[in-house]
């Protein structure tokens, strides 16, 4: 698709992420090795990761300006890591380079019998402390910005993007992929948050995910909406309403999303969305929201074409920060975020097959 026959970029696109960057070493086996098994790998790739470091890329990639603020060292693979987001159009102005110490890393093993992978993280070092980034640059960096990432990672750090984020009246997207040290203090600054599979349940206690939704939204009355993503299976979305609903009438949460469910065709392979109205969202045992409820398909890959689902979330999260730039509704957003999540999964870590805006693969959902 020629870039002239593209719908003009989002006004407003300078984000600002601040998170994890690494080295992702992948190695691709037949089958994961069993203890004491010595295997060899099918493929290998050396390349940038961690969740903020690829959700910026993606950004990047879609005609987003993104920023980043992270921590690397001044050795051979912080250099790798910072060429390569520059490379990609990613500000690292906002880098903090240690003198000494060693750079974040990441084993990653993909099996490609199951196709799962299974990650071996090294934490950067020293750590990232808030000291490491003065008020000046820390202003400098939110100039201009339209919304600010967060990984859950440098959980001072975040913290203190967010604080003067909010003071800006700057919005945040939270990636909850697991329970971390800070988090819930990030949450309670957040608009946005797009969730693991298992983490509404885990934070909240909720018997389901649909009354783990609506759990979230009544403990952070911040939240615009929640994204839940299930891998194979779609994803969750349950948006808050600022009007009260038209009835009186109560709608059970777990039913709402049974009928969306069932609305499903399985013969369609691209990505869809389906959505409720507008209404009184109840969950037995913890309350009611006003709002509506979205079901997100994924796209049906052939088993051949499944490669790799390393970071296919981030992929996911770097779509959905182009949709807010761009004032994507829902029904737009979940597909759209969908289809760049998969083009991810079809080639050997995080970044490689991360599409840019001129894929043709992504002309449907952007115009």
């Amino acid at each position: 698709m020629s870039s002239d026959s593209l719908p003009p970029l989002p006004e407003s696109r300078i984000v600002l992420g601040c998170g994890g960057i690494s080295v992702d070493f992948l190695a691709a086996v037949a089958a994961y090795p069993k203890p004491d098994d010595k295997i060899r790998s099918t493929s290998l790739k050396v390349q940038g990761g961690g969740n903020a470091g690829n959700a910026m890329t993606c950004a990047a990639r879609l005609g987003l300006n993104p920023r980043i603020i992270s921590k690397i060292a001044d050795d051979s693979q912080g250099r790798s890591i910072l060429e390569e987001l520059e490379a990609d159009g990613v500000n690292t102005s906002f880098l903090v380079v240690s003198k000494d110490g060693n750079s974040p890393f990441t084993y990653i093993i993909v099996d490609s019998q199951t196709k799962t992978r299974t990650c071996i993280h090294t934490p950067g070092y020293p750590p990232t402390v808030v000291h490491d980034l003065s008020q000046s640059s820390l202003l400098s960096a939110l100039d201009g910005v339209r919304i600010v990432y967060s990984d859950g990672r440098l959980p001072e750090v975040a913290l203190v993007v967010a604080q003067e984020a909010c003071h800006k009246n700057i919005p945040i997207l939270v990636d909850a992929e697991r329970k971390r040290e800070g988090l819930d203090d990030l949450l309670k600054l957040a608009s946005y948050v797009v969730c693991s599979a298992n983490f509404p349940q885990q934070w909240t206690e909720a018997p389901s995910i649909p009354s783990a939704l609506v759990s979230m939204l009544l403990r952070l009355p911040n939240i615009k909406f929640v994204i839940v993503t299930l891998g194979e299976d779609g994803c969750i979305m349950l948006e808050r309403s600022t009007i009260e609903a038209p009835t009186t009438e109560e709608t059970d949460v777990n039913s709402l999303l049974e009928s969306l469910n069932q609305r499903k065709d399985d013969t369609i392979s691209i990505p869809k969305c389906f959505s409720s109205s507008f209404t009184k969202l109840r969950a037995n045992g913890i309350g009611t929201i006003n709002g509506r409820l979205f079901v997100g398909t994924v796209e049906k890959i052939p088993p051949p074409e499944l490669v790799d689902t390393t970071g296919a979330g981030d992929a996911f999260i770097g779509a959905v920060l182009y949709a807010i730039c761009a004032d994507m509704p829902p029904e737009k957003m979940l597909p759209f975020a969908a289809q760049v999540a998969a083009a991810s999964c079809r080639a050997l870590g995080a970044r490689t097959g991360i599409p840019h805006r001129s894929d043709p693969r992504l002309a449907p959902f952007l115009d």
